[in-house]
């Protein structure tokens, strides 16, 4: 192996397997040995039957569906908000000063701690769960854009001005068309940080979502599906991490051919 040194699709597939089916195989010598009770670690094939149950009943689609609902619009929110800030973030000084320190003070906040006060201020319903999910995201997400309209070389931007182009036809012709395929990928981290804060938002006063399939499972002592419901939530984020990625290479092809040269 050297570094950077490509290798065939069908080699890259197989590696990428490969980590699954060891998982697989150390969980099942675990479980199946006896060597960890079932109380705390159930075997794969448990855990299958717990997650055909749910299915058969019907209710883990709605919700997976609720769950997806609640993700997707509080990144959604996250991604409108937070891009166009984040320009003028990475353009404009006075910007970088006036958002920039409270935005790293409140990102290291815990999500957590803002729950009592999206239940106060909101209520319990879905636009909680949505504003818990937005908090998590928004904050971060806004760092990564701002960088990634730094990041583009001042030469193009000494360019467009030589051409007589103005700051906003800089920033919606230059900056954003070059920044955008980071953008994306801040995207695609941002939406992983949207599911891994979905269960901290369906923790309280939730009646539905994968989220409170987990917390009500885990009161129940139902262990498999505990780990049925991350299983879910595992699926559906490796799901539009997968979208993300592919679309990535169809809308920016040009930077997937820069990153492989």
């Amino acid at each position: 192996m050297k570094i950077r040194e490509p290798i065939t699709h069908s080699r890259y597939i197989g590696l990428s397997i490969l980590p699954f089916i060891i998982v697989l195989v150390l969980w099942g010598a675990l479980t199946y040995s006896g060597f960890i009770q079932p109380f705390f670690l159930p075997s794969p094939s448990a855990v299958l039957r717990s997650l055909l149950e749910a299915m058969k009943s019907g209710g883990i689609f709605r919700d997976i569906w609720d769950s997806t609902y609640r993700v997707l619009m509080g990144f959604l929110l996250a991604a409108v908000l937070s891009i166009p800030l984040g320009l003028l973030i990475g353009c404009y000084k006075p910007f970088e000063a006036f958002a920039e320190p409270i935005n790293n003070l409140v990102r290291y906040l815990p999500v957590v701690s803002f729950i009592p006060l999206c239940i106060l201020w909101i209520g319990i319903d879905d636009n909680e769960k949505v504003a818990v999910i937005f908090l998590g995201t928004f904050f971060q997400l806004l760092v990564l854009v701002a960088d990634a309209a730094r990041a583009v070389s001042q030469d193009l931007l000494n360019t467009s001005y030589t051409l007589g182009a103005r700051q906003h036809q800089v920033i919606l012709k230059v900056v954003l068309p070059a920044s955008l395929p980071q953008i994306y990928d801040a995207l695609r981290v941002s939406m992983g940080w949207a599911w891994s804060y979905l269960v901290v938002a369906e923790i309280v006063a939730a009646n539905s979502g994968v989220g409170h399939f987990i917390i009500q499972s885990q009161r129940f002592l139902e262990t498999s599906n505990v780990i049925a419901g991350i299983l879910i939530i595992g699926v559906l984020g490796l799901a539009f991490d997968l979208f993300f990625a592919y679309t990535s290479m169809w809308f920016f092809p040009w930077n997937v051919k820069r990153a492989r040269s």
